[in-house]
């Protein structure tokens, strides 16, 4: 499994293209939204990839950043017109 972490200082672009890329990949099937953690799964229900967030829910503004790079991705996924899935469970 690979993982790629995010500080508060994360860039929402950057973080939306490195996610894009990975859920544009023929072999995933979903990504799953929990808090900080952001894990994408294949299609054998296996961790292929965790993106985590090691950032202070508690700031405004970070929370605007994920909820801006959450419907991003969501947004992608949408438009892959495949079954590539996601759960959302940002802020618990």
């Amino acid at each position: 499994m690979k993982k790629v972490y995010f500080d508060d200082d994360f860039d929402v672009e950057e973080a939306t293209r490195k996610i894009n890329n990975v859920m544009s990949k023929w072999s995933v099937y979903m990504i799953d939204i929990v808090g900080p953690n952001w894990i994408v799964y294949d299609y054998e229900m296996e961790m292929k990839y965790l993106f985590q967030f090691q950032v202070d829910f508690t700031n405004l503004e970070t929370r605007i950043k994920l909820e801006d790079l959450k419907l991003n991705v969501i947004h992608h996924i949408e438009g892959l017109k495949d079954d590539t899935s996601y759960r959302d469970n940002l802020i618990s």
